[in-house]
């Protein structure tokens, strides 16, 4: 018997430090779990189209050395804030069309390009990076993939997407369940783990 697909949806940036977490977590516990039948379908969520502009790489590379000490010594091993991306609407494009080819596909290309930005320090806005991720899964954007990236924040916003990540699953929804993100009363960034958000999550996505 072929087991019924569950697919969990996640609106999100690829540039998004505590999106990589939390992808990353969820895809470790399908795999101890043994739950290939769980997919993810990633949105684009465009920080630049919520903000105006792109994320800069100092701020991002304060997010991603706390997350790093406090939370996932294990992430972020390659990443560079001067190899940072200038925008993320090529990417996001990129792993629209992967969607288009497929579920898996678009799953494998929306890890593959947080794996390249956040584990190898490689600029996702740079052509030939790009160009090198849709040759290995055969993959051709074209103007409606573009398109789609807009159309998939739209959709966000009607759905009262709160940041990124959003995630959405059969019964539940929620924002960046793994981490705890705030900020002390000096203003220092503080990242800490969300146990019991994260376990909430978990018998959503698996139970």
């Amino acid at each position: 018997m072929t087991a019924t697909i569950r697919t969990i949806e996640v609106f999100a940036d690829v540039l998004c430090p505590f999106t990589h977490v939390g992808l990353r977590r969820l895809v470790d516990q399908r795999a101890g779990r043994a739950r290939p039948d769980v997919r993810l379908w990633v949105r684009s969520w465009p920080l630049e189209f919520v903000n105006g502009a792109a994320p800069e790489a100092d701020f991002i590379a304060e997010e991603v050395v706390e997350i790093k000490e406090q939370v996932a010594p294990d992430l972020f091993a390659g990443f560079d804030p001067q190899a940072w991306p200038s925008t993320s609407i090529p990417a996001l494009a990129l792993a629209v069309a992967a969607y288009r080819r497929s579920l898996d596909t678009g799953e494998a290309v929306s890890l593959a390009l947080r794996d390249r930005l956040f584990e190898k320090g490689q600029d996702i806005s740079d052509g030939s990076v790009l160009a090198e991720v849709a040759d290995l899964h055969s993959i051709e954007v074209t103007d409606a993939d573009r398109t789609q990236v807009a159309a998939d924040h739209a959709e966000g916003v009607s759905r009262q997407v709160t940041g990124s990540p959003h995630f959405f699953t059969e019964t539940d929804s929620f924002f960046c369940p793994v981490l705890s993100v705030g900020r002390d009363a000096t203003g220092a960034l503080k990242v800490t783990p969300d146990q019991a958000g994260f376990e909430r999550f978990m018998s959503a996505c698996f139970g």
